[in-house]
């Protein structure tokens, strides 16, 4: 089981996380139903994809806080 990390703006893989951790300690438990099923999709193979933000788009989104209206900051 692997858990995937992924720009939600702009679909940029941010990392990996291989084997054996548990998402309680990822904090996953402490989100919303909404909130995870806007954020996680879980994999028939087992693995986690998990919807976060890149540091670009963090950028992006601090300097022209209008992007926050968007979807996807790369369109």
């Amino acid at each position: 089981m692997a858990i995937h990390y992924y720009c939600r703006h702009c679909g940029t893989k941010i990392g990996r996380i291989d084997g054996g951790i548990h998402a309680e300690k990822m904090g996953i438990n402490l989100l919303s139903n909404e909130e995870r099923q806007e954020m996680i999709s879980y994999l028939p193979n087992g693995d986690i994809h998990i919807k976060a933000i890149c540091d670009d788009c963090h950028e992006a989104l601090e300097r022209f806080p209008h992007f926050h209206e968007c979807d996807y900051l790369i369109q």
